[in-house]
């Protein structure tokens, strides 16, 4: 935590290739592109950097009045999905006699090239940019050495005939700006790696990769699928009416098992205070797809158990290998953001399944309440985690 010592010498300072000063309280995309710069650390500083909101290129304090609403926005930068992958970063304020000042401290990233509206944004001395493909390689380079969840790792096993270049176009052309593609004259092996789906150096996708543009994603990982199961009962005992074991990349997982999940939520019809019929789903659709996407997120994919979504009269269970991971335990897992698979995670937001990072399970839980359905039960097993959404049989 800065204290107003050192906040007043950053104020002072104007040279520094780790501190930006604005004087704008509404340039929303110049906060971000310094936030961006700032997570790339080109200059392998090691170092945080720092955005002063409330300063002028002298160091002067212009004498603004920062508000919760502008703390709020700059805050909401780690989550909104805008900065890929999530930027690691601390908002304060500090009131001077001569004016309130935002100070945004902003940690280097471990995934870089990080990206602002698909842009890698860089600063070298006084320019701050967009990066050359020279200064986005070296990016790609440094992150290789820094690699250290699953889904960066290497998956040796694999060549780039593994996966399909027509689904990693149509991905690129939503992580990636149109004009930095239409500039791009890197081979497709290069582009994959500036994404962390592929590794350069040893010519073989990363785990995210195959995951997420696999031909064959089982035959490198073969526990990546969800067993779906829809049982005419209330126990595993009773009879098995639908099953399917639901393959494929990450994206057609998710859309296959929502539509066999879409097939049978029976909607019953209400009337509402305008004597217009409304219908109530057994189980509301969002709320399924949040916690779905959260299990592929969190789930162990070192695991060969799949995915199990059971489907019962009452109720729908489902269940990913994989404890609690990072900084979460089974008191504060609802509030904080650990992610397994950080890559993954950029993935599903990219392509429009997750809206907004950490927010999944409130989310779900707000659409049950608003539904009529029992609250959500949700927490960590035996070597995994199991969240159970009870239907809505009555009014």
């Amino acid at each position: 935590m800065l204290t107003e010592l050192e906040v007043n010498a950053l104020c002072e300072n104007v040279e520094s290739q780790n501190l930006e000063h604005t004087e704008s309280l509404s340039k929303f995309d110049k906060f971000g592109e310094a936030i961006c710069a700032f997570s790339n650390d080109l200059i392998k500083s090691n170092k945080a950097g720092y955005l002063l909101i409330g300063i002028n290129s002298q160091g002067k304090r212009i004498g603004s009045k920062i508000t919760d609403q502008l703390l709020q926005q700059l805050a909401a930068f780690r989550t909104d999905g805008n900065i890929l992958p999530c930027p690691q970063l601390s908002v304060s304020k500090f009131v001077f006699p001569d004016g309130e000042v935002a100070v945004v401290e902003v940690f280097p990233s471990n995934m870089p090239p990080v990206r602002y509206k698909g842009k890698v944004c860089v600063r070298v001395g006084p320019r701050k940019g967009v990066a050359t493909e020279a200064e986005e390689t070296t990016l790609t380079e440094k992150r290789v050495s820094k690699a250290k969840t699953f889904d960066m790792w290497r998956c040796e096993e694999a060549d780039l005939d593994a996966l399909s270049e027509p689904l990693f176009r149509d991905f690129r052309a939503q992580a990636v700006s149109a004009e930095v593609i239409a500039e791009n004259h890197r081979s497709i092996q290069h582009q994959m790696a500036s994404l962390r789906y592929f590794d350069a150096k040893l010519i073989c996708p990363t785990n995210a990769g195959v995951l997420c543009f696999g031909l064959n994603v089982r035959y490198f990982f073969p526990g990546a699928y969800i067993q779906y199961l829809r049982i005419d009962g209330k126990n595993l005992e009773d009879p098995v009416v639908d099953q399917l074991e639901i393959s494929g990349t990450l994206e057609s997982q998710v859309k296959t098992c929502l539509e066999k999940f879409n097939a049978i939520n029976i909607f019953k019809m209400k009337m509402n205070e305008n004597l217009r019929e409304k219908q109530i789903p057994m189980w509301p659709p969002v709320a399924i797809r949040e916690i779905l996407l959260n299990a592929l997120l969190h789930r162990d994919y070192n695991s060969n158990t799949p995915i199990r979504f059971y489907v019962f009269l009452d109720r729908i269970e489902i269940q990913n290998a994989g404890a609690l991971y990072g900084e979460l335990n089974a008191t504060n897992f609802r509030e904080q953001q650990s992610y397994r698979n950080p890559v993954l995670a950029e993935y599903l937001k990219t392509i429009g399944l997750v809206n907004k990072f950490g927010y999944g399970i409130a989310n779900a839980e707000r659409e049950l309440k608003s539904n009529g359905n029992e609250p959500l039960k949700l927490g960590p097993i035996d070597g995994g985690f199991l969240a159970v959404v009870y239907a809505k049989l009555s009014e």
